[in-house]
């Protein structure tokens, strides 16, 4: 397994609008192949992370166009570019 976490700012004004949209896209983001996990986190003060954990790194790079595409409609909402970084997975535990 494989995990791209992508830190992220928001603009403090864009918190609501922007959920909308990721809910809105919601059935776009856990169709791309290989997309085992979504979690998206966000501060109060616009900070946040996404975390996709998908079958490989192979697949999250064959991803990366659609990602960016995704990301694109966030452009109003961001403070600056989202910032992704890839780690292999050793632990994906759950109750």
């Amino acid at each position: 397994m494989f995990a791209r976490i992508t830190h992220y700012k928001m603009k403090s004004e864009s918190r609501d609008a922007a959920t909308d949209l990721m809910n809105s896209l919601r059935d776009q983001i856990k169709s791309m192949p290989g997309v085992q996990h979504f979690l998206n986190v966000l501060n109060a003060d616009g900070s946040g992370y996404v975390v996709a954990v998908v079958e490989s790194e192979a697949v999250s790079q064959a991803n990366d166009k659609t990602v960016t595409t995704l990301w694109s409609n966030f452009a109003d909402y961001l403070e600056a570019p989202p910032k992704p970084e890839g780690y292999d997975v050793k632990a994906n535990w759950s109750n």
